[in-house]
């Protein structure tokens, strides 16, 4: 299944709707305006919440944790590298490679395929698409991509990027 997250470029703060291949929202994504540390609340059409993505503010590098029905699901944490980002998900056991700078990348689960993100440059905001076989991992697997854009977002924001 496809889904897609297009983000509002000119917004006081994250909220945007992740679309079905037909164009009608399927999930809504809304972040607090003033809190420490990135917060995203993912939640269906009719307003239930289905995760919480939130960053660890101590830690020497980015790190964020997803949580659902109350649960901490995983722990997304950016490594230290001089020369491309590299991700480990705790929790679940999946892998993530590929090209972070463009959004081309890729999460898998025993070599298969949990999630392939591709960015869409020619759109106004940020347009992803999300490839998801296993309708049952969707909501986490969107989830974590939340967190690593969080991460990238940062990055790109701050004065100092370790690792570009």
């Amino acid at each position: 299944m496809y889904l897609y997250m297009k983000q509002k470029v000119f917004s006081w703060k994250d909220k945007f709707s992740i679309m079905n291949e037909a164009g009608q929202d399927k999930y809504y994504v809304e972040g607090k305006v003033i809190s420490i540390g990135k917060k995203l609340r993912v939640y269906d059409t009719a307003g239930n919440e289905l995760a919480f993505v939130n960053q660890k503010v101590v830690s020497l590098m980015p790190k964020f944790s997803v949580e659902m029905n109350g649960q901490e699901v995983a722990v997304i944490k950016k490594k230290f590298t001089l020369l491309k980002p590299k991700y480990f998900i705790e929790g679940p056991g999946w892998e993530v490679q590929g090209d972070f700078f463009g959004h081309d990348y890729e999460i898998t689960e025993n070599g298969q395929t949990v999630v392939a993100i591709h960015k869409k440059w020619m759109a106004w905001g940020d347009t992803f698409e999300l490839f998801i076989p296993d309708e049952s991992k969707e909501v986490l697997a969107m989830a974590v991509v939340l967190a690593i854009d969080a991460v990238l977002d940062s990055q790109q924001n701050s004065s100092i990027n370790i690792g570009n």
